[in-house]
């Protein structure tokens, strides 16, 4: 897209000011009803907001600080893109051979995020972002077919607490192929910095994983996937673009590719390699008022299958989209606060996976 009007200095947390209306009709055809940025849960579930995004892009130099806040209550089972019931992750699995399927009941998750970043320059930038797990999950583990009430009775009930530091990501992003700034590039790693593990089908257990508390399950490992890390080493790419569209909207679209490169389990029978993901956001914000900003977000994941012994590869892949409206507040000079909620609008799940109604995000932003 041509760029209008040469670049103008402007403050930290917002975006590029280039009156457009052809830049606004160019944008709504060319942008798909689609967004991106880690799934943090089971299967294809997780927090996708683009946080840049959510408090304005920046190229000025110097440091900046955030916390962030992400609930994600994932009460539904569901199947493709229907609801589904514990009768049919029994005597209907993904895999008619494996003569039954797991009934997984609650997965509650808070995670709290620290992000540094620094700008040496209008260029050049990187970041750390480390995020803290806490997880409660209920299960009421594997049944083999046919199924029955007897399956869901409450004493059948597993449940679990997680309470960890998380994997940490590193990224380093260029943003100096135009005069104006607003057209970037990322590359990153994250870091097999969480706990992880799991358990063979012969009761061995893989690294340090979480255990189940209670119930039936008690003692065993819980999913290698719910863990608070993966114990990968994975690659990220990315790229984004911000402009302002009109005289009060401006407008985003970014996108990120993962993948592991390492795995600490990687022994014979004992291995798990999570699946790959792709997240692309979309999104405006409305500019007229100089103390706050509305702002809409759409967001797309698609996730591979996990893979490897440990891995749930029946039920961990698919693809789901967010409409994401939300707020920022410029709270004093170089400080901002947004509040946003995920509304799931698209969902094509692999196997029976646990879903949101609803995932919630509040945050803090501090530039000096």
């Amino acid at each position: 897209m041509p760029i209008a009007l040469p670049f103008r200095p402007r403050p930290a947390g917002s975006l590029l000011r280039i009156p457009s209306l052809a830049a606004a009709c160019a944008f709504a055809m060319i942008v798909p009803a689609m967004i991106p940025t880690t799934a943090r849960a089971c299967a294809t579930c997780g927090c996708t907001l683009s946080t840049d995004a959510a408090t304005g892009y920046s190229s000025k130099p110097g440091w900046r600080v955030s916390f962030e806040y992400d609930f994600i209550d994932q009460d539904r089972l569901r199947h493709g893109h229907r609801s589904a019931t514990p009768a049919q992750a029994v005597d209907e699995p993904e895999d008619p051979l494996a003569g039954g399927g797991e009934i997984e009941k609650d997965t509650t998750n808070h995670y709290v995020n620290l992000g540094i970043a620094w700008h040496p320059n209008a260029d050049w930038g990187f970041a750390l972002q480390l995020p803290y797990v806490l997880r409660d999950h209920t299960t009421f583990g594997d049944r083999d077919q046919p199924f029955t009430p007897a399956d869901i009775a409450p004493g059948q009930l597993s449940a679990t607490r997680v309470s960890d530091v998380g994997d940490a990501r590193l990224t380093l992003d260029y943003q100096g192929f135009l005069p104006t700034h607003n057209v970037g590039v990322e590359l990153g790693v994250k870091l097999p910095t969480g706990r992880y593990g799991g358990q063979t089908e012969d009761g061995l257990f893989v690294g340090h994983p979480v255990r189940f508390r209670s119930g039936p399950m008690a003692g065993e490992a819980l999913d290698t996937s719910l863990q608070p890390g993966t114990g990968s080493t994975d690659l990220i790419v990315g790229a984004y673009w911000y402009q302002a569209v009109s005289q009060d909207f401006d407008a985003f679209v970014n996108a990120r590719f993962q993948a592991a490169i390492a795995e600490r389990m990687d022994a014979p029978g004992a291995d798990f390699r999570p699946g790959n993901q792709f997240t692309l956001s979309a999104g405006l914000r409305y500019e007229a008022h100089p103390g706050w900003s509305p702002q809409l977000q759409v967001n797309l994941l698609r996730k591979g299958a996990d893979r490897g012994a440990l891995a749930d590869r029946r039920d961990s892949a698919g693809t789901v989209v967010y409409l994401s409206p939300g707020i920022t507040f410029d709270l004093r000079r170089n400080v901002q606060a947004y509040g946003f909620v995920q509304l799931p609008v698209y969902s094509q799940l692999q196997g029976y996976q646990l879903f949101p109604r609803w995932t919630a995000s509040v945050g803090i932003s501090a530039g000096f």
